[in-house]
């Protein structure tokens, strides 16, 4: 399979690993046990769950889906509330990314330290593996 990239909104970016699977490799990420105050969700999923479309991928096309979630305090999405708030312009990556979403995982949100739903940004970037290796 083709290799992509998720990226999240607020300054993350994803290693890839073969067979269309990654390990994310987020910015500024922090412990999830830690104590928190007011934060938005943070992600904990130890691997993305968004297929590549295969003839997608065979074409070289990439983009970026920025999705709209909706997050209970438990931190899981509601998927009945997802939509494409900016679509990557091909929309079987838009799709990809709608389905995927439903199986992300989140520390909730927090408002004075205590779990909050909440609607929020999430940026998913496919992107494929150009000649050498390099993404």
């Amino acid at each position: 399979m083709t290799k992509w990239w998720m990226a999240v909104a607020v300054a993350a970016a994803a290693a890839c690993r073969d067979q269309g699977r990654t390990t994310p490799l987020i910015e500024g990420d922090r412990d999830p046990t830690a104590p928190r105050g007011d934060e938005p969700p943070v992600p904990i999923d130890p691997t993305p769950p968004f297929e590549y479309p295969a003839a997608i991928a065979a074409q070289r096309l990439g983009g970026a889906v920025l999705l709209r979630l909706f997050v209970d305090t438990a931190g899981r999405v509601v998927p009945e509330s997802t939509s494409v708030q900016e679509s990557s312009g091909v929309p079987a990556l838009d799709t990809a990314a709608i389905q995927g979403a439903p199986r992300l995982r989140y520390a909730p949100a927090l408002r004075d330290g205590l779990p909050v739903a909440t609607v929020f940004l999430q940026l998913i970037t496919f992107r494929t593996q150009r000649r050498g290796g390099l993404p």
